[in-house]
């Protein structure tokens, strides 16, 4: 009988003036995500995962230290809390993107993993950060210090890398190494900047590696900073490379697939790729 693993991919477009207080913003995108998690819940999706840092605008065009005050602890803040309770409810795997406080002054961007049975397995703190124009997330973020964690959850072994870790190969291939069988990307990704590689990089990680990737981008434009039109379009891609489900460009959506989780095994068969590694060749790859 085949192991089938249904999920699903929330994109939504930004719902509250960047004028507001944090709080506002994390209260108003909550509410904007819970009717796509009850329809998961009716649908009977077993793992959901959110755009990055879901509760808020992305607003490092900015470097506004209001937005300091958006971070919270994981796996005590209020957003993680509360998605376990939803998880249990629907007996659902859900992957949080939040801003994560660890201490007053050091925040993280940073993706927590939560049971279907509400227990908090861990997380996942974005390795690497940009620092380009309309992308400050050095003043924001620091960079991740816990590897690159695979959750083994009630549904599948599940990894995840947050938006500009797509750019490199070799956290991706880590994911694989350590067991993932689902990685999922939650982003916020501009037109005119990344799009072309929107559909070229994370089918190439899927093949490479033999798993499936999820990947999220959120959708609309945000002032006041405008740095472009985030273009949703999230899709899911199987380890041969094929999206086999793709969301709208522009509209607040609950996107779901099947995921055959037999087909790991037939591409990795297939393609060896995982026996005929030679790690003894790449040291250059970890030279300073």
């Amino acid at each position: 009988m085949a192991r089938i693993v249904k999920s699903g991919l929330i994109q939504v477009g930004n719902k509250v003036d960047t004028e507001k207080s944090c709080e506002e913003h994390r209260n108003g995108m909550i509410e904007a995500h819970l009717k796509y998690i009850d329809e998961a819940g009716r649908q009977g999706v077993n793992i959901l995962c959110f755009q990055e840092i879901f509760t808020g605008p992305y607003f490092c065009p900015s470097q506004d230290s209001k937005w300091y005050d958006l971070a919270e602890e994981i796996p005590n803040g209020p957003t993680t809390q509360l998605m376990m309770e939803y998880a249990k409810k629907y007996n659902m795997v859900i992957v949080v993107p939040i801003y994560e406080k660890e201490m007053t002054g050091v925040y993280y961007n940073t993706a927590a993993v939560i049971d279907a049975d509400g227990t908090y397995l861990g997380k996942y703190r974005k390795n690497h950060i940009p620092q380009v124009k309309g992308f400050w997330e050095k003043f924001f973020f620091k960079p991740g210090n816990m590897g690159y964690p695979v959750f083994d959850t009630a549904y599948a072994k599940v990894g995840v890398y947050i938006c500009y870790d797509r750019h490199f190969p070799d956290g991706a291939r880590c994911l694989g190494l350590n067991g993932a069988e689902i990685v999922y990307n939650p982003s916020a990704t501009v037109a005119g900047l990344s799009e072309y590689l929107w559909k070229i990089e994370q089918p190439a990680h899927a093949v490479a590696n033999g798993y499936y990737v999820g990947a999220i981008n959120r959708v609309g434009m945000e002032g006041p900073w405008n740095i472009g039109e985030f273009y949703g379009q999230s899709y899911f891609v199987n380890p041969r490379g094929q999206i086999i489900a793709e969301a709208s460009r522009d509209q607040d959506e609950l996107l779901v697939a099947e995921l055959d989780m037999d087909q790991i095994k037939e591409v990795r068969d297939l393609w060896q790729f995982y026996r005929d590694r030679r790690p003894e060749t790449y040291g250059p790859l970890v030279a300073l």
